[in-house]
């Protein structure tokens, strides 16, 4: 199996060496950067499996990272690390394109846990054998599942790797509610998770944006209150 490689991209030389020892300890390549100039290069050049993003960088904080890469194109895993508090800074991250955070102090085991999910994830997306129906059609909205698109009207929805996968999963189980918790373990793959899951809530309001027509009144994606969210096919 090829060795998977992991972007550090953080200015605390103490815990770049930290979780350098334990990603390597697990088998993982690693690459360092000290700065969000160096590591926006890196992530553009050696094409990582994982990037680890500091939010508080110096050069190019990262934010403008995170939204550099996904605007070109790039749908490497991103995990947010910060000691930033303020809700809107993790919003933000996720909103840019991070696919979750991390708050600092942290723990390794759920770092690690994370990292594998998230490479796991990617891995499963690209080894699947393409679905007996890889079409889902619902008139306006289609979903091709093998080739990883879904359109409205005609038109191409400019979605991330995980609004895709969000998207696809709530549509393949129209009707049936999910609660944030089983959404997080069956489409972040986050096996028995009980951390925060408003990163739920973000991707679906993101998703919304893109496709519904007045994402205050969705007609797809549709929120139980109190029990979760599901995909409305009629």
């Amino acid at each position: 199996m090829d060795q998977k490689k992991v972007l550090i991209v953080e200015d605390e030389k103490n815990i770049v060496d930290i979780l350098r020892f334990n990603l390597q300890k697990e088998g993982y390549e690693t690459l360092e950067a000290y700065d969000g100039t160096v590591g926006l290069k890196l992530a553009l050049e050696e094409n990582p499996d994982l990037i680890l993003l500091d939010l508080m960088l110096p050069g190019m904080n990262g934010f403008e990272v995170c939204k550099t890469i996904r605007d070109k194109g790039r749908s490497t895993p991103v995990l947010i690390i910060t000691a930033r508090e303020a809700e809107k800074d993790k919003i933000l991250g996720l909103d840019l394109g991070a696919d979750d955070y991390i708050t600092k102090p942290f723990s390794i085991r759920e770092l690690m846990a994370r990292v594998k999910a998230n490479i796991r994830r990617v891995a499963m997306v690209q080894s699947a054998e393409p679905p007996a129906e890889n079409r889902l059609d619902f008139g306006r909205l289609v979903i091709d599942k093998g080739a990883g698109f879904a359109t409205k009207d005609g038109e191409n929805l400019e979605l991330t790797q995980r609004e895709f996968e969000l998207l696809t999963y709530l549509a393949s189980n129209a009707g049936k509610v999910f609660s944030r918790q089983e959404l997080m373990e069956r489409v972040w793959n986050y096996e028995g998770y009980v951390g925060d899951v408003r990163g739920v809530d973000v991707a679906i309001r993101r998703l919304r944006e893109k496709l519904e027509d007045n994402p205050a009144q969705p007609k797809y994606i549709i929120t139980r209150r109190g029990a979760g969210y599901y995909f409305q096919k009629d």
